[in-house]
């Protein structure tokens, strides 16, 4: 994982290759949250692969990159 201040930047930086998955700051706070939120949770058990699919979707990123195996 790369962090970039722009999407210029990120431009630059690929220096004309193709770019894998980005997303903003925010959206990936919003996924840690999503992903991780409830693992201090007493009864806390690990996500079956379609919740953690569902995850992703609910939050927009359903491109190629972001399709579970």
């Amino acid at each position: 994982m790369n962090l970039f201040r722009s999407e210029e930047h990120v431009t630059r930086w690929l220096d004309g290759r193709t770019a894998g998955a980005t997303l903003s700051a925010s959206k990936l706070c919003d996924l840690a949250h999503a992903w991780w939120g409830d693992r201090l949770a007493p009864d806390w058990r690990p996500h079956h692969r379609e919740q953690n699919q569902s995850i992703l979707d609910s939050l927009g990123l359903t491109e190629p990159f972001w399709q579970l195996p």
